[in-house]
């Protein structure tokens, strides 16, 4: 993407594509092997200025964990794992506008419970284009990253020769252009 077709990133608040966006994760079962899932809901704000630069915001519900296996997901929302009940969501918002490139980096606060910790996220910038189905412009990226679940104090009990530590996370995310 040329730095003209940055310009097309229209300034004001895009809103979620949900049904062309996803919030993957892999992580490590035993040591042996990765398990991989996603999260079902989630929402994003991100509001573009004049300048090209996108304040983001976004939050992922816990309650939506995914992996395909209805007893893995249901043991993992339990109080061993991700603890539904009283830690129902991530949050993570970055503190500074960020400038939209081709590849950048964006460093955030993601916060779970009362815990807050940074979290940089790689993201590679796809672009905007229109969708045939509805005529508006959508934008789109790719953003992966790590998290450290003992950083959020998840499963503290959980050791790491069962579940890794890191998660790897990757964002595929659609917006669409915010209205005239």
């Amino acid at each position: 993407m040329t730095t003209s077709e940055q310009t097309l990133i229209a300034p004001g608040s895009w809103t979620l594509d949900a049904a062309h966006s996803s919030v993957n994760f892999t992580v490590k079962h035993l040591g042996i092997s990765k398990v991989r899932g996603r999260f079902n809901r989630f929402e994003t704000a991100f509001v573009v200025d004049n300048d090209g630069q996108a304040a983001i915001e976004a939050t992922v519900y816990f309650d939506s964990f995914d992996t395909g296996n209805e007893f893995r997901d249901n043991h993992v929302r339990s109080a061993d794992i991700l603890d539904v009940a009283n830690l129902p969501h991530l949050t993570f918002r970055v503190p500074e506008a960020v400038k939209i490139a081709e590849e950048f980096e964006v460093t955030g606060e993601a916060t779970i419970g009362g815990v807050t910790k940074p979290v940089t996220l790689d993201v590679e910038w796809g672009g905007v284009q229109v969708f045939p189905n509805d005529g508006k412009k959508h934008a789109g990226f790719n953003a992966t990253g790590t998290i450290k679940r003992s950083d959020f104090n998840v499963a503290p009990g959980l050791p790491v020769a069962m579940l890794s530590d890191k998660i790897a996370i990757e964002l595929d995310i659609q917006l669409v252009e915010p209205e005239a």
